[in-house]
């Protein structure tokens, strides 16, 4: 798998945000008297971007006469306190800085939105990820699973489907890379099990971020 390029998701794969995003839908609920959420029921609504977030925790979902006001006030509150108890995941540092040395392109696409994604890959990952994105339905750039995130990446940097490999921690990670025709590495610390990666189509599982390496350099 000799690859030129490593395109990683970023929540559950390279950072564990998860309780600040809990903390900030928690918030949003609270704002409107909706009931509130447990850390393992927001892990489990995650992976499809803000506004599918807030659909599957609010009461009626979409149908919901505040959902646009729900997804404002999550984006504000998330946006003010995304650092509190976020850090990246045990090795994810080494990682980037082994492949750094190692010359590999390092591109970070999110469904996550624009400007969150930008900030914490600042923050926590400066010098070390070339390329970051969020969410740009605006521009005609599809969510994930839908592969284009990963064609704009690579036509950034003027690279094949060949060259790269997918990182990440869920079933839309493992569609993406396969709708985008390359190969996932799924990691098991993340936001899903192993046992779930696997059925929803893992093909390979790694359990520490040194592993990643091992799999570029074949």
């Amino acid at each position: 798998m000799k690859k030129k390029i490593v395109i990683f998701d970023l929540d559950g794969t390279l950072l564990n945000t998860i309780d600040d995003l809990s903390d900030s839908v928690n918030f949003m609920l609270n704002t409107f008297n909706f009931p509130l959420k447990t850390t393992q029921q927001v892990k489990d609504s995650v992976g499809n971007g803000v506004a599918k977030l807030i659909e599957r925790v609010i009461p009626q979902g979409k149908n919901n006469l505040y959902f646009e006001n729900c997804i404002e006030i999550f984006k504000q509150n998330y946006s003010k306190n995304m650092y509190n108890k976020t850090s990246p995941y045990s090795g994810i540092i080494e990682l980037l800085e082994q492949l750094h040395k190692q010359n590999y392109t390092v591109a970070v696409v999110s469904n996550k939105f624009d400007r969150a994604v930008k900030e914490l890959c600042d923050k926590y990952f400066k010098g070390l990820v070339d390329f970051s994105s969020g969410e740009d339905e605006a521009s005609g750039i599809r969510k994930k699973p839908a592969p284009d995130t990963i064609f704009k990446v690579l036509e950034k940097f003027r690279l094949q489907k060949e060259d790269a490999v997918y990182v990440g921690d869920s079933e839309v990670d493992i569609q993406t890379a396969e709708n985008a025709q390359i190969p996932c590495i799924s990691v098991s610390w993340g936001f899903k099990s192993t046992k779930f990666l696997k059925e929803n189509g893992g093909q390979i599982i790694v359990n520490e971020p040194c592993e990643i390496l091992t799999y570029l350099e074949h």
